[in-house]
């Protein structure tokens, strides 16, 4: 029975092999698959401010075109409201260390791969800290006259976040986020 079983077997791959090679079907190889990033964008806290405030950033460590950490990682989300607060004496908003004008906090953490969509994590910031916040962005950063020009690679917001911890953090004209 078992060479039966065996030779049966033997022909429908063999039957399988000629309908690939004669294009009437396609391997399963070419089934699609999930293409999303298995790395994502994160910053971390760089300095400490007057009244409050906090820098934020990408640091060394952050590739905000390819992502540097494993979206396998739990990690906090940087929330951010944006409420038009003024920047504070003692900060100087330039396009690589800009002022968001309002204020950062920290999720807890979360596996990148559970944030699925821009919507879902500034879903997570409001359903955390309520209604206004949202997921921070890598040009949340603004300076110049009325603070009117967006930079990058960091920004000053009031706010307090935990040391030496990195955080998930999106941009939004690179493919470098959990969901992209």
């Amino acid at each position: 029975m078992r060479s039966i079983k065996t030779s049966v077997r033997a022909l429908c791959l063999a039957a399988a092999a000629v309908a690939v090679a004669a294009g009437t079907v396609t391997p399963a190889a070419a089934a699609p698959s999930d293409t999303r990033n298995t790395k994502a964008m994160t910053w971390t806290f760089l300095a400490d401010g007057p009244d409050g405030t906090v820098r934020v950033g990408g640091g060394p460590l952050s590739n905000p075109y390819q992502g540097d950490t494993a979206t396998s990682t739990a990690l906090p989300v940087l929330c951010l409201k944006v409420d038009g607060s003024p920047a504070p004496a003692g900060i100087t908003p330039d396009f690589y260390a800009g002022w968001a004008k309002g204020t950062v906090a920290a999720t807890n953490p979360i596996r990148g791969t559970r944030l699925t969509s821009l919507a879902a994590a500034d879903g997570l910031c409001a359903n955390t800290f309520g209604a206004g916040w949202r997921m921070a962005e890598f040009h949340d950063g603004k300076y110049g006259p009325n603070l009117g020009s967006s930079g990058g690679w960091s920004f000053w917001a009031y706010g307090d976040v935990p040391v030496g911890t990195r955080f998930w953090t999106y941009i939004n004209d690179q493919p470098a986020n959990p969901w992209s």
